[in-house]
């Protein structure tokens, strides 16, 4: 472990001094228990004082009650503690993925980023919980104690033990609880990694739409019934240990009172007594296992080395300390002299530069590779250039607040991501306040609503994981009505008709058009009708613009984009 790992501690540390606190006590009244069998001795014993026995005998009882509730109210407390401690560092962890830009996931894999989130941080949590809790007891022979008692006194024994199948009982009854809250617990910590899978492979969305308030709320409120959960466990888990346990502690303080009559009696002889007395100390003190936690801890640091690998990604998309407000937005994009690469060796683009005005529809086309793409995660800052500044109403996007962009200019991606929500929820994702008659009108506008018109449950109706419930086009058709919902000055198409047929495409170019009216819109397609239904037409080959203009001027010329759309139209139009 390193600083970064004790930094988390730091903000709970009044806690875990209380919970320090009671842990001592405990210790203090578990330790005091030793030495009253010391006046056991010499006092009532040796002395022959009956009610020196029972007020010490009754003091054993107190202290074993006593020390059961403190060990109930540290554990519980730590538990809890130690549950938020574990949820600070994996928020600490998701809000650091959200400001990852989209090479770092180009190279990592999700389960993975998954697997370190929630098993890695886990497993550095379960440990820590044992590390911390390890010094509460040892390894006990409680076989090997209970020979002893039986060889020593059988009779005495009989009367410790006599507790015994009532303990069983109790400890039959709470591990069937048990079971139930262990099943709870796993299906909320599987609802955790549900929201985690869900909202990362929709990290572009989550960030774009300003979302993450409200994600890292709904990540509370999972994180709050995971917790009520653990809770529940743990109070079973306790009573589970630790009643049978004081069930036997009121044999031991039988055994104890009739052990102590026989020895005044002269039917036991006090160094039976005293051998029989810590043996059974042995028998009640808690069960450690320590053999383990050198591996325990070797497992802790492994997974803390994996954590940290995902603290240690840099983040490529970093806010000024002062950056400019923009309320208002205007739509006027331009590109100069940009360029990118993806390993500081292969350019994805290489001094790009071109204008969008506002009012204009303006086409991005070009074979696949050349950065098309790219430019729409430029124009959202998901990326930063290399070289080069991209502006937004004459602004570096560098130089303006982040939810300023991503209110402003909104991205549908080539492959649109929905929540496993309803239709409606889905549209009005960007824009959770918008009314019916808003939705409606966005998904008029994208040509969705009359598919949803014919469905039972209408906007009701769920789109399943991903929204696989649906079809790919009418994937792509609820991502445009939400884009459409959220008004920007600046819509960024990337492929939006890839997975529609023709009339439904004449749909969707109807519905930009209409709504984007005076405001700007970057089409990035590889559809000659959209291409040419634009007002301008960006050519890329080579990671370079290699030329610009009016569709009907280029389609004229035998250049890029005439090539473009008449060499292979079969693999353009599959």
């Amino acid at each position: 472990m390193d600083r970064r790992a004790f930094a988390y501690l730091v903000p709970h540390w009044r806690r875990l001094v209380l919970v320090l606190g009671i842990s001592l006590i405990s210790t203090a009244a578990t330790l005091a228990m030793p030495y009253l069998s010391k006046d056991l001795i010499d006092t009532a014993l040796v002395g022959r004082d009956n009610e020196a026995l029972k007020r010490i005998v009754l003091l054993f009882a107190v202290l074993g009650v006593a020390g059961f509730a403190l060990n109930v109210v540290s554990g519980l407390r730590y538990t809890r503690v130690s549950a938020d401690i574990l949820f600070d560092m994996r928020l600490s962890m998701y809000e650091h993925l959200q400001r990852l830009s989209p090479r770092f996931y180009a190279r990592t894999r999700l389960g993975d980023i998954v697997s370190r989130l929630n098993n890695d941080i886990s497993e550095i949590q379960r440990v820590a919980a044992e590390a911390a809790l390890a010094w509460v007891g040892n390894v006990l022979f409680l076989a090997g104690s209970l020979v002893m008692m039986v060889w020593l006194d059988w009779r005495l024994s009989l009367i410790a033990l006599a507790p015994m199948p009532l303990s069983l009982f109790a400890l039959g009854v709470y591990r069937r609880r048990l079971e139930g809250r262990i099943a709870d617990l796993r299906q909320r910590s599987s609802d955790i990694g549900s929201f985690l899978i869900e909202t990362l492979q929709a990290t572009s969305l989550v960030v774009t739409s300003n979302a993450q308030p409200r994600e890292r709320d709904r990540f509370r409120g999972l994180n709050g019934a995971f917790i009520d959960a653990l809770m529940r466990m743990q109070r079973v888990t306790y009573f589970a240990g630790g009643l049978p346990g004081t069930v036997l502690s009121i044999g031991s303080a039988i055994a104890f009172f009739y052990g102590g009559l026989r020895v005044i009696d002269g039917t036991l002889t006090l160094g039976t007594m005293g051998a029989f007395l810590a043996y059974q100390m042995r028998v009640f003190a808690p069960a450690q296992a320590l053999m383990g936690l050198y591996a325990s801890l070797t497992t802790a640091k492994v997974s803390w080395a994996r954590v940290r690998e995902i603290f240690d990604a840099p983040v490529d998309v970093v806010e000024q300390s002062d950056p400019r407000a923009m309320p208002e937005c205007v739509g006027e994009v331009a590109f100069e002299a940009v360029t990118l690469s993806t390993d500081r060796q292969s350019r994805v683009l290489e001094e790009v530069s071109f204008a969008a005005r506002p009012g204009e529809c303006v086409a991005l086309v070009g074979g696949s590779g050349v950065g098309k793409s790219t430019i729409a995660y430029l124009i959202t800052r998901l990326l930063d250039p290399d070289a080069g500044v991209v502006r937004l109403d004459g602004h570096d996007v560098r130089q303006l607040r982040l939810a300023d962009i991503r209110k402003h200019v909104v991205l549908v991606e080539q492959e649109p991501t929905l929540f496993h929500a309803s239709i409606g929820d889905n549209i009005r994702y960007v824009r959770p306040d918008a009314s019916e008659a808003d939705v409606l009108r966005a998904a008029e506008a994208s040509g969705i609503a009359r598919f949803v018109a014919t469905l039972p449950n209408g906007f009701g109706t769920l789109v399943g994981e991903r929204g696989l419930a649906l079809s790919a086009g009418e994937r792509q058709r609820i991502a445009l009505a939400r884009a459409f919902l959220a008004d920007p000055a600046v819509l960024v198409l990337d492929e939006p008709t890839a997975a529609l047929d023709a009339i439904a495409q004449r749909q969707v170019i109807d519905g930009y058009q209409a709504v984007m009216k005076g405001r700007t819109t970057l089409l990035i397609t590889h559809r000659r009708e959209l291409a040419m239904a634009a007002d301008r037409v960006v050519v890329l080959e080579g990671a370079r613009v290699v030329d610009q203009g009016p569709p009907s001027e280029l389609s004229g010329r035998n250049g890029v984009f005439a090539r473009l759309f008449e060499i292979a139209p079969a693999a353009l139009h599959p």
